[in-house]
């Protein structure tokens, strides 16, 4: 069983920067392939970034690809999200979510745990 939680989230103007965190608990969080989505009002969740167990391994939605960064530490059970470069389409709650293979799913329907979200706001 995992349980991951977020923060980070809050209001940025468009061209800033965010960083998101999400903790995990349990003794096995290197052996989860951990992942960021996020959903917007109206629209259907999608993946935003992806990394593997040990880290070395990382995937990116187009619409974020040079402007976000994952990243975890596997010694604190946390997974983190740099967002620069913020846009106003970025606004969405964000979400965390672990599945104990070594497929990096761009589907949330692999992930079997999921964190609470992390409303991100991003102004015009």
């Amino acid at each position: 069983q995992v349980q991951l939680v977020e923060s980070g989230g809050g209001l940025v103007q468009a061209g800033g920067s965010l960083r998101l965190s999400c903790a995990a608990s349990g003794r096995t969080f290197s052996h989860y392939t951990m992942a960021w989505f996020r959903q917007a009002p109206g629209k259907e969740r999608e993946f935003v970034s992806g990394v593997g167990w040990t880290g070395s391994s990382t995937y990116y939605a187009d619409s974020v690809k040079g402007r976000f960064t994952v990243s975890r530490d596997n010694a604190k059970n946390t997974v983190y999200l740099q967002m620069n470069v913020l846009k106003p389409e970025d606004t969405a709650v964000y979400y965390c979510a672990a599945n104990p293979t070594l497929i990096v799913a761009r589907t949330t329907t692999i992930y079997n745990y999921w964190g609470q979200g992390t409303q991100v706001t991003v102004s015009s």
